[in-house]
């Protein structure tokens, strides 16, 4: 059983565990007091050439790496990033392997920094998307690797419905194709194979001719360095997910300016 196979397992575990906890009903009663969230698309598409736009991501852990940010603070985090210049802040909220949680979504969330969070997580269920929308994302995170085709098409559309927009994975030239015949209006290239957790920038350089260029693109995982981001402007990717390279460096706020061409 490869990671992603054994992280799928557990978390069908832990919705049917939260839908006896809260109804849909009870999350669509607040998801109809909340207004609409930021737009996730606009904030990666407005962008120049010179650098991709840059979701900071909030992340305590890894199954690969273990523990990331020993003096972790998700809200100290997230204001560093708004008050850097990224463009969007991903959340990681799942529990058992990442040591995120869906609280810290919220609490960001609550601090109306003004601009777009992702709630990146292992979906599958239309109910975690409720549970999404009522914690205050503006976009989800959808894995076509643990996904059919039915499923991805189905969760892109609730996901329109309740005003949120999807980042949708792929790692290969099939996945890529999967996401843009589901009507995937973002499409993230995921450098790390999340079979074997091994991490290539190449990834992201050798898919992006895949993608339309009125799409949006994002580069996740393995960017470091300011010539990584080099590397991916040339190739032009709208966007850049980073995590463990914002959360392990000394200065958090030094390396978003670093990342965005702003030091």
């Amino acid at each position: 059983m490869s990671i992603l196979d054994e992280i799928f397992a557990h978390k069908r575990i832990e919705v049917s565990a939260a839908k006896n906890r809260i109804s849909r009903l009870e999350l669509d009663s607040v998801i109809g007091n909340l207004p609409t969230p930021p737009s996730f698309s606009l904030a990666l598409a407005d962008g120049t050439p010179a650098t991709p736009n840059l979701i900071a991501e909030v992340k305590y852990r890894s199954p690969s790496k273990g523990i990331l940010c020993p003096d972790f603070d998700p809200i100290i985090l997230a204001k560093t990033y708004a008050q850097n210049g990224a463009a969007a802040i991903s959340v990681l909220t799942d529990e058992k392997y990442f040591g995120g949680s869906l609280d810290y979504l919220k609490n960001i969330s609550d601090l109306n920094l003004n601009i777009p969070l992702l709630l990146k997580d292992f979906i599958f269920d239309s109910y975690q998307l409720l549970e999404a929308r009522a914690a205050g994302a503006s976009a989800v995170l959808l894995i076509v690797a643990m996904l059919s085709p039915a499923q991805l098409s189905e969760l892109l559309s609730v996901t329109q419905a309740l005003k949120m927009d999807a980042l949708v994975e792929a790692h290969s030239h099939d996945e890529v194709e999967e996401a843009l015949q589901a009507g995937a209006r973002v499409i993230g290239v995921n450098n790390r194979d999340l079979h074997t957790f091994n991490v290539s920038l190449e990834t992201s350089l050798a898919l992006r001719p895949l993608i339309p260029n009125e799409l949006v693109m994002v580069a996740e995982s393995g960017i470091h360095t300011r010539d990584d981001v080099n590397r991916l402007a040339d190739a032009g990717v709208n966007a850049m997910l980073i995590g463990e390279g914002l959360v392990t460096a000394s200065d958090v706020g030094a390396k978003v300016r670093e990342m965005i061409g702003k030091v």
